[in-house]
């Protein structure tokens, strides 16, 4: 890790109109001038390497949801991935019966849908062999870009960076989850 002589302020440029001194009371205004730039530079460029070259970012997510929510990183009700991913894009019944179709069809057959053993009206999604394989894949190809950014950061500014983001996440997700 390579440690910085100059303040991020006399090293940057100042591309996004943040305000020269961060405070409290400026905050709010900083913090939605980065909003757009960070969710679509940052957030999309680790979309496309989540996704590779054969799946679009609804069954990235569908696989990614599956993996972090599922039992055993493994499985997961319909209904369940339809309400998750429903919180992160508008994407009604159709559309995400559509991407399950082709994440279980050839040539991709990344999960498999089942009845549930509890309810002959649920489905259960299930990642295949292939389907865990290529979430390891996911994790690998996503860590090595993700290093590619870190690699540029002090260990101080990887702390400070890593513990804003999951405060920030802890937030919207417990205390401000409608």
């Amino acid at each position: 890790m390579r440690k910085r002589s100059k303040s991020a302020k006399e090293e940057w440029p100042n591309l996004f109109g943040l305000d020269a001194e961060i405070t409290r009371a400026s905050a709010p205004r900083n913090f939605l001038k980065l909003f757009y730039p960070y969710h679509y530079s940052v957030g999309m460029a680790v979309e496309k390497h989540m996704t590779g070259d054969d799946l679009d970012r609804h069954q990235a997510v569908i696989l990614w949801i599956i993996h972090t929510k599922g039992d055993k990183g493994r499985s997961l009700a319909r209904k369940t991935i339809e309400a998750l991913i429903g919180d992160w894009y508008e994407l009604g019944s159709p559309a995400i019966t559509k991407a399950l179709r082709k994440l279980a069809s050839p040539p991709l057959r990344l999960i498999a849908i089942e009845e549930s053993a509890s309810s002959g009206r649920e489905k259960m999604v299930r990642l295949t062999d292939a389907g865990a394989a290529r979430i390891k894949q996911m994790i690998r190809s996503t860590e090595a870009f993700i290093k590619t950014i870190s690699d540029r950061l002090t260990d101080d500014e990887i702390q400070a960076g890593t513990a804003f983001m999951d405060r920030v996440g802890t937030i919207m997700e417990v205390d401000l989850k409608d």
